[in-house]
């Protein structure tokens, strides 16, 4: 592990201590001390200021304390790219590079084209853990067929230990409530077919 630590101390004047040449008031005993601390703490630098007079204690040559930058190569941008899914085993795939093979090439061509619903939808406006309940021996919020108005909380949805309310941007029946209690959602995941009312 390697750091800096900045100290700051005054220093005893009364101690009638050993001073390093042409460095009045710092004790040569507190000078190892610093180097002793140094060492154990595995630091590179240590800056230091006593009744006025600041030392800076590095490790290593000037080339080694400030190391040139180094330029990072630009990434590409990543496209999200649909998952299907298998009932049987899977065959692995014929290695490309990104570079050769077009986004295009990559979507699988029998992957499932998004479901039209029949009403208005409530998505998921995070990713998290999906709850109908407030916890496990309550009620749920709203169940298939619940009519619910605008602002109503339908469901929670946990994300980093916080718990978030999904309300209802509309008023309408509820048909279908698509995700189960429990499992994971995604962004934009449609969470409840609606009946518009």
């Amino acid at each position: 592990m390697k750091g800096v630590a900045k100290m700051s101390r005054k220093a005893d004047s009364g101690t009638g201590a050993l001073t390093a040449s042409g460095m009045q008031g710092i004790d040569l005993r507190i000078m190892k001390r610093l180097l002793k601390f140094m060492q154990d703490a595995q630091l590179t630098e240590l800056d230091i200021e006593m009744e006025g007079v600041k030392v800076r204690l590095r490790k290593g040559t000037s080339s080694e304390a400030s190391p040139a930058p180094v330029a990072m190569p630009a990434m590409a941008p990543m496209l999200p790219l649909p998952v299907a899914r298998v009932a049987g085993p899977v065959a692995a795939a014929p290695a490309t590079t990104a570079a050769a093979a077009p986004v295009a090439a990559a979507l699988p061509a029998d992957a499932p084209a998004p479901v039209a619903h029949a009403g208005p939808v409530i998505k998921s406006p995070m990713v998290g853990t999906f709850y109908r309940a407030p916890s496990p021996t309550s009620p749920p919020f709203v169940n298939a067929g619940d009519v619910v108005k605008e602002g109503q909380t339908l469901c929670l949805i946990e994300a980093m230990k916080l718990m978030n309310e999904i309300k209802a941007e509309r008023a309408g029946k509820i048909t279908k409530i698509m995700v189960e209690n429990g499992h994971p959602v995604e962004f934009d995941q449609v969470l409840f077919e609606l009946e518009a009312a």
